[in-house]
């Protein structure tokens, strides 16, 4: 007899909220390194880097993240708030709970935690 091993593929990037976005969105607790940084770097860094970052906008490290995040316009523009360029550009809109993060870590003075 033959057993057969069944593989299931998973990926440990996997995010609750994201698999589950009816789930309640935790911002308790929320972190640059573990809820922003992400994000960020799955979704920003790809334009916002390099010698010519796009709208001279660079989101390579925490000291550009903060200059964005303090004039307003990483909120304005993740949130698609009128008068910011909505990001991310020709993609879909991040989801609540990570715009929330987003927003409570500048609202809480851009810890570098």
């Amino acid at each position: 007899m033959v057993m057969g091993i069944l593989i299931v593929p998973s990926c440990y990037n996997d995010n609750y909220q994201d698999l589950y976005p009816s789930a309640p969105c935790d911002t308790t607790q929320v972190t640059y390194s573990v809820d922003v940084w992400p994000v960020l770097k799955a979704q920003c860094t790809g334009c916002h880097s390099g010698d010519s970052p796009g709208g001279n906008v660079a989101l390579e490290n925490y000291n550009d993240v903060v200059i964005v995040a303090k004039n307003g316009k990483l909120v304005g523009s993740v949130r698609h708030n009128p008068g910011y360029s909505p990001m991310p550009k020709d993609g879909a809109k991040l989801s609540s709970c990570k715009i929330n993060k987003i927003e409570k870590w500048v609202n809480d003075g851009t810890p570098n935690n």
